[in-house]
């Protein structure tokens, strides 16, 4: 029996970077022999185990055959007689099917084992898949588009790109689930370079299902793509932020439809939507003749945004305007005078006998907070 770290820990510690998890395989052994040397079986398609003192997760080395449709399509093997290096042939690209052994410590000991090449493609940057059976995973297609994102100066080997072009066309890529579409674009986007990730997309063919069409069509556009990444670079690195502005031409509706067929947390799906409304509100105003807000256009942005229970996110969304050069200042201060007023003196000057009325009340404030907003955009 022996134990080896493999993945993206030899990955990154070649290219100087941290080392967050390390991916433990083990060959030459088998469930019975795991469980008695005190690993605890987890995995439920394919035999993983955690050790009995770290917890990390360590896989029982093994082979793998396409019998379906999708990234679960799979039947594996995992046998004392399955090699490491038929292991590292099943997994994406040359630079992820490396090898370390560990010791008793989990120490990682002796020469890198690299059967496939990979040391020579990181130094070339390069994108490489290691076997055919690339692209019978329609999952792979995701995260080399994210792996473009987090390491934007490499380059797809050419064959590689058509085994990509190739999952599109046998139309595996509807046997995805939602979240797992999600899970990829959300890393994608925290990346280094989030377009990165939608080139590839587009160069594939993968953005016509997987993205909104109205989406895509905008990232055919070179000027389009040029302003997204001037954008995306000038903002804080958050996952609602980035969305945001990717999605901030789309209507939200649309960004709704399309954030219920990938699962996106809610969260995130009502900042993109509000945002949304906000770029729709300020390019309104600019294209008016008179280029001057109408009042109550930006009273019903405040009551969407909910800028009365969640100030916060109202700021931010507004400072997520101004840091992608939107001018947002009218806007600002009329916020600044809603939020001044005193809604308690409001509802008191309400007759007492429909002071009860929750319809009533919300007239009222409104009206109190549409005089507000009209006054300070007059200043």
């Amino acid at each position: 029996m022996k134990i080896y770290a493999v993945g993206g820990a030899i990955r990154d510690t070649l290219m100087g970077l941290p080392v967050h998890d390390i991916d433990y395989v083990v060959v030459g052994s088998n469930v019975e022999e795991m469980i008695a040397k005190g690993y605890r079986p987890v995995g439920k398609d394919f035999p993983v185990f955690l050790h009995p003192d770290t917890q990390a997760e360590y896989a029982l080395a093994r082979t793998e055959r396409k019998t379906g449709k999708g990234y679960k399509g799979f039947m594996f093997y995992a046998d004392p007689t399955v090699t490491l290096e038929q292991d590292l042939e099943r997994r994406d690209l040359t630079i992820n099917a490396m090898a370390q052994e560990v010791d008793q410590e989990c120490n990682r000991v002796g020469p890198i084992l690299d059967p496939y090449n990979g040391q020579q493609d990181l130094a070339a940057k390069v994108f490489r898949h290691v076997s055919d059976a690339f692209a019978e995973d329609p999952l792979r297609l995701l995260r080399i588009a994210r792996f473009a994102a987090r390491f934007p100066t490499f380059t797809i080997a050419a064959q590689t790109m058509k085994a990509l072009q190739a999952i599109v066309q046998s139309n595996e890529l509807a046997a995805l689930s939602a979240e797992r579409i999600w899970q990829e674009l959300a890393r994608g986007l925290m990346a280094e370079k989030p377009m990165r990730m939608f080139q590839v997309l587009l160069d594939t063919g993968a953005a016509k299902t997987l993205l909104p069409s109205a989406l895509t069509l905008q990232l055919t556009q070179e000027l389009a793509r040029e302003e997204l990444i001037v954008r995306l670079h000038s903002i804080h690195a958050l996952l609602e932020y980035r969305c945001a502005v990717v999605l901030m031409h789309l209507p939200s509706e649309l960004i709704r439809s399309w954030a219920e067929c990938v699962r996106m947390p809610k969260e995130v799906r009502d900042f993109c939507e509000i945002f949304s409304k906000l770029y729709q509100l300020i390019e309104k105003t600019a294209s008016a003749a008179a280029g001057v807000y109408e009042p109550v256009d930006v009273l019903t942005w405040f009551n969407r945004a909910d800028a009365w229970r969640k100030p916060e996110r109202t700021l931010d969304l507004l400072g997520l305007a101004q840091s992608i050069s939107l001018s947002i200042q009218p806007l600002m201060t009329s916020l600044q005078q809603t939020q001044a007023l005193n809604t308690a003196a409001v509802i008191a000057s309400i007759p007492s006998e429909n002071r009860a009325n929750g319809e009533v009340i919300r007239s009222a404030v409104d009206a109190a907070r549409l005089a507000a907003v009209t006054v300070a955009l007059k200043n």
